[in-house]
């Protein structure tokens, strides 16, 4: 009897064992079938897939493959190219510069070092610390391909046009060699948004392009709003004078189709002359046009080949309505190693500012030069472009007794 009463307890307590451990398993079970959960969901983002190659078309028709925002050492070449890059890219990237823009160089070309140039002063001291890729200035008439190798870059931006020289220049470097240009409208071309477009793709800049493409469409829509409703008649007449071209320039180099007067409906004192862009005329047709100029804008750049002329002839602009009547102005030289983009657009606001006053009389032209140089390189440069020798102190109404017969340039 004992025994059975024994084995009966025994019996008892296994199955009670048994009941726990078959109870122990669905504690366990969410632990083993959330954890694989976890794992997948635990990552909150996909590591960064490198850049895929494509192929794109620079600015002379060359089509090129490249690897868009994996460049890390990169040069510019041919006048231009850098200020474009500087738009655009990160400088920090640069691993050579021409001798033209690092101006702590004692032998280099010098001839635009007392003209502003935005992008140098904004730059200027990134451009210094590193080494050269070539001389660079108007008389560099192709690149210098031994000089781009030693800085070892991996990609090339020029504004050498020659196709056929650009693509045995890629060849011998064995990296793309990308060439833009800009068009003859300047900063209003179509080809300088295509540039800033194809920057912005290789870069990974395309927001920062189209941004910049923005503000450039934005500043031409105030400028062209405010002087729509003019009449043909109620237009002045105003003579742009000393356009730089290749450095040489005077009170007679001039254009027809002058991109900043069309952009704000400012009748051109100059016509038909056969051909656009800067060009000189004779100094008859100078004097034959004086009666007819209501105003006159002498860009900054021609300052230092005027002077001497005006002081061999006093009288050399006696002969201009605009300068007896004291209706003479000085604008920041357009070109200084190329076109200065930026500038451009500043002195398309100063001629609407000149031929129309009343409609304009609330610009300030230290503030568009900051908002305009803020937009294009990040920096409010009125200041350092103004006190350039070669500026003069910045836009201004010039004192015709005084202006070129004083100690300027």
């Amino acid at each position: 009897m004992k025994k059975a009463k024994l084995l009966s307890l025994l019996l008892a307590l296994a199955m009670l064992l048994s009941l726990c451990a078959c109870g122990a398993a669905p504690a366990e079970t969410p632990a083993a079938t959330e954890a694989p959960v976890e794992v997948a969901e635990a990552p909150t983002a996909e590591p960064a897939e490198e850049s895929a190659e494509i192929t794109v078309t620079d600015l002379i028709g060359r089509e090129l493959t490249v690897t868009p925002g994996s460049y890390k050492r990169v040069v510019c070449i041919g006048a231009g190219a850098l200020r474009l890059y500087s738009y655009i890219g990160d400088v920090s990237l640069l691993c050579g510069v021409e001798d033209i823009d690092n101006e702590t160089l004692a032998e280099r070309p010098k001839m635009f070092d007392s003209v502003a140039r935005p992008y140098v002063l904004a730059y200027g001291d990134v451009f210094a610390s590193l080494p050269s890729c070539g001389v660079g200035g108007p008389n560099a008439q192709s690149p210098e391909a031994e000089k781009i190798l030693t800085c070892e870059p991996d990609i090339v931006i020029s504004l050498y046009s020659d196709a056929d020289k650009e693509n045995a220049l890629q060849e011998q470097l064995g990296v793309p060699v990308v060439t833009l240009l800009t068009g003859p409208d300047s900063v209003f071309d179509e080809s300088f948004n295509e540039s800033l477009r194809l920057l912005g793709t290789i870069f990974g800049e395309s927001e920062k392009a189209e941004e910049l493409i923005g503000f450039i469409a934005a500043e031409r829509a105030e400028i062209e709003a405010r002087t729509a409703d003019i009449a043909e008649e109620e237009k002045p007449a105003v003579y742009i004078c000393g356009l730089g071209n290749w450095g040489t320039t005077n009170h007679l180099m001039t254009a027809q189709d002058y991109v900043s007067f069309r952009v704000a409906n400012v009748k051109n004192a100059v016509s038909g002359l056969g051909a656009n862009g800067a060009q000189p005329i004779e100094a008859e047709k100078f004097v034959s046009l004086g009666e007819d100029m209501d105003a006159v804008i002498f860009d900054a750049a021609a300052v230092k080949n005027i002077k001497p002329l005006y002081a061999e002839d006093p009288a050399m602009f006696d002969t201009c309505r605009a300068w007896r009547e004291g209706e003479a102005y000085l604008q920041l030289a357009y070109n200084a190693y190329y076109t200065n983009y930026e500038i451009a657009l500043i002195n398309t606001w100063f001629a609407a500012k000149i031929a129309y006053p009343d409609r304009f009389e609330d610009i300030d032209m230290a503030e568009v030069t900051d908002r305009v140089t803020t937009a294009f390189l990040g920096k409010a440069l009125s200041e350092e472009i103004y006190a350039c020798p070669n500026s003069f102190g910045g836009y201004q109404k010039i004192d015709t007794t005084t202006f070129f017969a004083g100690t300027q340039g």
